[in-house]
């Protein structure tokens, strides 16, 4: 079978699955998920050992050691994928929740319905935890899932997705239900991109050329975020050490991920006392500072930041710094450079907390906290399938509502229109 028929025959499968899924219980699906966890703890050793041919293809190939460290399973990280599965299971179901009803003046009572979506594509770079991550999300929401993982992963995302389909048959739950393209072609990834009769929403996770290569060749709705450009503003008004603690937080915590702060904004009448202070405290943990010309006249020494700067999102231990003026030239700074991903105010003043929440229109705003905060399982919705800034449909952080959409339903005693 040639590549664009195996992933038709794949896609084919995933729509009959989801007809299916969209009738199974939620009792019924979270057994299933209690049962994938317990394979995936009693099959360890071979997920680990076929992780293993992927980790020695990686390093033949160069791969650096950051996509080496996302690449690789351990018992240890099988148990926390493991809980993943079974904290998914304890969500609400949404499938079938009424969000609102309401009674016409013909007596027509109106209602919307929570549905699953149907079948969604994932394509991801690397991590072999989405392959099980993203099962779990899709099939709590009711919807089926076909997966194309990197290359780099393919041994390990086969495996975990062998493990996940034996449990979904001891429920009698379609094997379909969860399915990993097996080809590592590009074609693949082109063919599935096409099939916007059998696949209802694509998701790309991993870098930005790979989420833009996806956008431009895909038929179907794609949910994305390029990247993630996050800033933090301490106002004139904030508590110094809390927002040094914040700061500290948002950028070194974990640098390489898109919820970490690219940009620090500082209020003119606090960034003679506060930048210093924060200098050696980044210098310490090993970030690389580059500042506006305010910036370099407090911090002696640093290198100047250029306009691309102010649009860069580093994944690294690197920090743009730009002292302004007020809120007003911080949320302007925000709109222009910003990717609408995660942005957070310290400040002591309530109501410029709720300007900063107002005004600023990226899909997670916070007052007085770690932009690191902007991600799905730390927000309680248990888990992530992504992030999206695009607003139609999901805006910021998604899980198991933001894979359902919602249908009207009426009930009726006779009414007919004239």
């Amino acid at each position: 079978m040639d590549i664009k028929s195996h992933v038709i025959e794949i896609a084919r499968n995933a729509k009959k699955a989801s007809s299916v899924l969209a009738r199974i219980s939620s009792d019924r699906k979270d057994r299933a998920l209690h049962l994938m966890a317990e394979a995936l703890i009693g099959q360890a050793s071979h997920l680990v050992a076929e992780n293993a041919k992927d980790l020695e293809h990686a390093r033949e190939a160069g791969l650096s050691a950051a996509m080496i460290d996302r690449l690789t399973l351990t018992e240890k990280t099988i148990q926390g994928i493991a809980r993943g599965l079974g904290e998914v299971a304890a969500l609400s179901d949404p499938v079938g929740k009424i969000t609102s009803m309401w009674r016409r003046p013909n007596g027509l009572l109106v209602g919307k319905m929570r549905i699953p979506l149907g079948v969604i594509g994932i394509i991801y770079e690397s991590r072999p935890n989405v392959t099980a991550d993203a099962a779990a999300l899709c099939l709590k929401s009711g919807n089926a899932v076909i997966l194309r993982g990197g290359s780099e992963a393919i041994h390990s995302n086969l495996a975990i997705a062998r493990v996940l389909q034996d449990a979904l048959q001891k429920t009698g739950i379609p094997e379909a239900a969860v399915q990993v393209i097996p080809m590592t072609d590009r074609e693949a990834v082109y063919e599935m991109l096409q099939l916007e009769e059998y696949i209802d929403l694509i998701i790309p996770r991993g870098g930005e050329d790979l989420i833009r290569a996806v956008v431009n060749q895909s038929k179907i709705p794609v949910i994305k975020h390029y990247k993630g450009v996050c800033h933090v503003f301490v106002d004139d008004t904030a508590d110094l050490e809390m927002a040094a603690n914040i700061c500290l937080n948002a950028k070194v915590q974990r640098p390489g991920v898109c919820n970490a702060m690219e940009t620090l904004l500082v209020h003119q009448k606090v960034a003679g006392r506060f930048l210093p202070v924060m200098a050696e405290k980044y210098r310490q943990a090993g970030v690389v500072l580059k500042g506006c010309a305010k910036t370099q006249a407090i911090v002696r020494g640093i290198e100047a930041a250029t306009e691309d700067d102010w649009y860069r999102e580093y994944l690294d231990l690197i920090l743009s710094v730009r002292v302004v003026r007020d809120m007003d030239e911080a949320i302007a700074h925000i709109e222009q450079y910003g990717s609408l991903h995660t942005e957070s105010i310290v400040t002591e003043s309530y109501e410029r907390a709720q300007r900063f929440l107002n005004e600023v229109s990226s899909s997670t705003v916070l007052v007085n906290a770690s932009t690191r905060f902007s991600d799905g399982f730390e927000l309680g919705l248990g888990a992530e399938i992504g992030i999206s800034t695009t607003k139609l449909h999901a805006f910021g952080p998604m899980g198991l509502e933001e894979l359902t959409t919602t249908k009207f339903i009426i009930y009726g005693n006779g009414q007919v229109r004239t």
